[in-house]
Formats: structure tokens, sequence, C-alpha cells
């Protein structure tokens, strides 16, 4: 059943800044914030950027109908600077059954915790992710291989925003 045109959207862009390539998703959202503006049409699309997970990342996302999360990933099976769009039920659940940290969970398990007490989950969640593989350097700089795959996800992005399919 298609969602509606203008549903509540969050976009978030994951990761850390100051981690080199793991700041890509910062970078993609900025960028769709800007072309959301240049647009110069109103919005129920709100652009934010996080360095969350788990529980705090699902109580970012309580009352949206639609998420859509732009991260790095680093599976080695793609080209560095590949860009995938999925939805976040595509990705594997590491954390099915257990946790490895008794202080928090994988995003899948608290938003099934959330539905199960009733909250508002988000009724679409896709995934932009940008292959990378410097991630744990300190760094506020992109890889090249990263940087210039920035402008292929906004615009992925963008078109998720038109996409109006579940």
């Amino acid at each position: 059943m298609p969602l509606p045109k203008n549903m509540k959207t969050l976009i978030i862009g994951l990761g850390n800044p100051i981690l080199g390539d793991d700041g890509v998703g910062w970078k993609v959202a900025e960028g769709v914030r800007r072309q959301l503006a240049a647009s110069g049409k109103r919005s129920s699309v709100e652009v934010d950027c996080a360095s969350l997970g788990g529980l705090s990342l699902m109580e970012r996302m309580l009352g949206y109908q639609r998420v859509i999360l732009v991260d790095s990933m680093e599976t080695g099976q793609s080209p560095e600077g590949s860009v995938k769009v999925f939805p976040l039920a595509a990705l594997p659940n590491p954390m099915e059954g257990h946790s490895t940290s008794i202080h928090d969970t994988s995003l899948m398990n608290a938003l099934q915790a959330a539905q199960a007490i009733g909250e508002s989950i988000p009724k679409q969640v896709d995934v932009v992710a940008i292959e990378a593989k410097n991630v744990r350097d300190f760094s506020e700089e992109l890889s090249p291989a990263v940087s210039s795959a920035v402008p292929l996800a906004t615009r992925k992005v963008l078109k998720l925003l038109k996409d109006k399919i579940v």
C-alpha cells in the first residue's frame, strides 16, 4: 500500500564526523538539507545528523511514518564509495535474541520493543549506505572515493523522497 505523499519523514545522517569516512552520513544529510532548502517548497521532511544507535536511534525515529538512514558501511564486498539503497529489514540483525551489551540493543530489536509497547514506529525505514574503509582513524576529511560518492548518495536520498512505495 502506498504511503501518503506528505507523510512525516525523517532523514538521519549517521556516523561520527571526526572519524574519517564514518562522517559520510552527515555530509549526505547536509547535501539533502541544502537541496530541500533550495527547492523553496514547504516540506514534511526533517533532516538531522546523529551519532546514535540502538535504543537512542529508535527514540529519535518515533512519531515519523518514514525514516531514511544514511551511513557508512564496511562490508568489504563492494568497492569503496559504492552506494546501496535497501530497506532496514534487509540487514541481518547481529543481536537477534540477545545483545552484545547489557546497555543497548540493535535498532531492529529496539523498534520491535517500541512497537510491542504501542509506540508509533515508522512504517518504512530505508538505508542509504556508502561503502567505506577508513572509519576508525581520527580525521574530519573523507577519503577521495567516499567523498566522490556524496553527490550520488544525496541524489539517492532525494529519489527515495519522491518514491512512495513500501
